[in-house]
């Protein structure tokens, strides 16, 4: 009886150590993850939760975030965006909700796919969730920007920079 329970106790405490190792803190990721909200003048939250891809000496369009492909707009997870109240995104009507970000970025402008599916890596889109796509023109960043960085402005722009682009879109 004593070596059963032995290796019943030796067994849980193998298994409590392998599950929190796999629950690493996600702080010390070489993409490490962030979150930003804000609540819009109309009462909307908009909250985007990513991971934060580092360009470390590579070139955006080439060796990171390919022109003309699907990117999934941050780094480890989906990056994922939720607004509390309906809301209107670059003019298009879109249900209260968390969503997914994915991107094809481009040399002068940027497609903007929200999908439905807000979970998992990012690494398995599926065209036909997506919910809208729009283009906006890339900006220039203010500042060489080495870790991706989202910004919600209480007006309405939601931004995101990354190297010496920027890119904006209006949510109302």
């Amino acid at each position: 009886m004593k070596k059963l329970l032995f290796m019943v106790l030796l067994s849980v405490s193998t298994l409590s150590f392998f599950t929190a190792s796999a629950q690493m803190d996600k702080s010390k990721r070489p993409s490490p993850p962030d979150t930003v909200s804000a609540t819009l003048k109309s009462g909307v939250k908009v909250t985007v939760a990513y991971s934060q891809p580092a360009i470390k000496g590579r070139t955006i369009g080439k060796e990171i975030a390919p022109y003309g492909k699907v990117w999934r707009t941050g780094a480890n997870e989906a990056t994922s965006i939720e607004f509390s109240k309906a809301v209107k995104v670059e003019g298009k009507s879109l249900a209260a909700g968390k969503y997914s970000i994915y991107s094809i970025p481009g040399e002068k402008e940027w497609t903007i796919i929200i999908n439905k599916k807000a979970t998992g890596s990012g690494m398995e889109y599926d065209q036909n969730s997506d919910t809208m796509r729009f283009t906006v023109k890339t900006g220039t960043a203010p500042a060489f920007t080495e870790r991706l960085k989202f910004v919600i402005d209480p007006a309405g722009s939601v931004s995101f920079v990354w190297g010496d682009k920027k890119v904006t879109f209006t949510v109302k």
